[in-house]
Formats: structure tokens, C-alpha cells, sequence
């Protein structure tokens, strides 16, 4: 492989890199905000809303996703 060719592939990865940075740093931050949000709803009194389960759906979801980059040692 010739050097242009080498730093071409090595962009590539470190924009996909970055991306997935990105992504991760997006589930985390939007795992938490639902923890924050279900909190305020159940010392509400709300936890039969279908806020509070469409906010459970989503945390199920993101801690799916972070279990699997757990798994793939990514976190």
C-alpha cells in the first residue's frame, strides 16, 4: 500500500472513530437524561404515564445499546 493510500485508510478510520465517539457519548448522555426525567415523574407520582413508559421503552433501549459495547469491551 503507498503512503497516500495509507493516510487515506487512516482518515477513514479516525473519522469513524470520531463517529462512534459521537454516538456513544450521545446514548450515555441520553441514558441519563431519562434516569432524570423517570426520577422527577415517579416523585410525581406518574409512574402508570405513558410518558413514564415510553421514557421506560427508551431507557431499555439505550442500556441495550450500552450493554453491547460493554460486551465488545467499547466502554
Amino acid at each position: 500500500m503507498n503512503e497516500q493510500m495509507s493516510k487515506i485508510v487512516e482518515s477513514d478510520r479516525e473519522k469513524r472513530l470520531e463517529a462512534f465517539e459521537n454516538i456513544l457519548s450521545s446514548v450515555q448522555q441520553q441514558y441519563e437524561d431519562i434516569e432524570v426525567k423517570m426520577a422527577e415523574l415517579k416523585m410525581e407520582g406518574k409512574e402508570k404515564t405513558t410518558s413514564y413508559r415510553q421514557l421506560m421503552a427508551n431507557k431499555l433501549r439505550l442500556g441495550d445499546m450500552l450493554a453491547m459495547y460493554k460486551l465488545y469491551d467499547l466502554l
